[in-house]
């Protein structure tokens, strides 16, 4: 069982991540944008119970998934993190980021292709 942070907009793709995941074994908190989940990591960490992946969509208000994950694995670098989105021009923003983004997920996804690419990511493989 893995501690999963998910960082997504739309309310209905975080309650069907969410509950996948928790579906899948795993520990789970969802929140609706970059700002909220970069709070969230910092409170885990402050309670030594760091999250063990950060899934986050690209585009968000405030502040957006690549944002986060430049931040986020600037403060926690043992942090996996994945990205998805339902735009595949904004795969590209990505590019260049390898060395921290695991793996980006393109939406719409099926709730077996979700849980196995998170298996793999957590896997490291």
């Amino acid at each position: 069982m893995a501690r999963i942070l998910i960082a997504e907009d739309e309310p209905d793709v975080l309650t069907f991540v969410v509950r996948a995941l928790r579906g899948a074994g795993h520990e789970v908190e969802g929140v609706g944008d970059g700002s909220d989940a970069l709070a969230a990591l910092a409170r885990a960490r402050e309670a030594n119970r760091p999250h063990d992946l950060l899934l986050t969509d690209i585009l968000m208000p405030v502040m957006d998934g690549v944002s986060l994950a430049l931040l986020a694995s600037r403060d926690q670098s043992a942090l996996r993190i994945m990205l998805m989105t339902g735009y595949s021009d904004q795969r590209e923003r990505a590019h260049g980021l390898d060395a921290i983004i695991h793996d980006i997920l393109l939406k719409p996804f099926t709730l077996d292709e979700l849980v196995m690419r998170v298996q793999t990511v957590l896997d490291g493989v």
